[in-house]
């Protein structure tokens, strides 16, 4: 695969990924984070179990290990994310989520013991300008926009650990399991901390469909794959998918102010890439 072929697989992951905020929005009334991130995770991996079983019939430990770690990393991030997506409108989740774009090269430079590029520092600082305005909206830095920034941090880390192990190993074999140990440290939460149960209603049962089909089974298992033959500062851009969504169906209001500061969060994001 090229690497063009790889960052169009890759932009197509992270809009079918950047959906998964609205469906977890819906499919959060009437279950627990932990119980719907159980229900998705495990239907994806059956269902991916089932078509690449001869794959992992023959599965390495290594493999096994790697696959672990960026599972438990992305259970953070998203049992994170989820937990300020209650309290907080996705599109500003979506938007605080997203400036892992510069929080990757940064960290990138720090692994590598060199400075930051030039245009890394001016978008850092673009963001912290359109955070400021995003957060004045609501006159205080509310925990749900903490928490999002903090998935913005474990997302940057995952996506680090992601390139590092998918440059080494089979990336669509590291996807499978990665899914498997979210889904089951899911559902090892969700007995301890929730009273897990099935969904209760077709909305429900729609909505985990289509983050198990769409948002996991292709989302998370091929971003290995999709990294693999690029970098990991391309794998943190990611588009407003979820902020347009988020106003359009959920009719989430975004002030003047707001709109400000995701113009320049945007803006942020578009400066390394200029």
């Amino acid at each position: 695969m090229t690497q063009k072929k790889a960052e169009i697989l890759l932009a197509a992951v992270i809009a079918a990924r950047a959906t998964s905020l609205l469906f977890s929005k819906i499919a959060m009334n009437g279950m627990g984070i932990f119980n719907l991130l159980a229900a998705r995770f495990l239907m994806a991996f059956v269902l991916l179990a089932v078509v690449f079983f001869k794959r992992l019939r023959h599965i390495k430990r290594h493999t096994l290990v790697r696959g672990a770690i960026m599972g438990a990393l992305f259970f953070l991030m998203l049992s994170t994310e989820l937990t300020g997506l209650k309290s907080t409108p996705s599109s500003t989740v979506s938007l605080l989520e997203n400036t892992a774009i510069i929080l990757v090269p940064m960290a990138e430079a720090v692994l590598r013991h060199k400075l930051p590029k030039a245009a890394t520092a001016v978008s850092a600082l673009v963001a912290i300008g359109g955070v400021a305005l995003l957060t004045g909206q609501s006159g205080s830095f509310t925990p749900g926009m903490v928490l999002a920034v903090m998935a913005a941090v474990l997302y940057a880390a995952a996506i680090i650990t992601t390139d590092r192990f998918s440059h080494e190993d089979d990336p669509l074999t590291l996807g499978i399991v990665q899914v498997g140990t979210l889904g089951l440290l899911a559902l090892v939460s969700s007995f301890v901390f929730e009273a897990p149960h099935l969904p209760q209603s077709g909305t429900q049962w729609l909505m985990i469909a289509g983050l198990a089909v769409i948002c996991t089974g292709f989302g998370f298992t091929l971003q290995p794959v999709a990294q693999s033959h690029t970098t990991a500062q391309r794998a943190a851009l990611s588009p407003a998918c979820a902020t347009l969504l988020g106003a359009a169906v959920l009719r989430e209001h975004i002030s003047v102010m707001g709109m400000c500061g995701i113009a320049l969060i945007l803006l942020s994001l578009l400066v390394p890439q200029l």
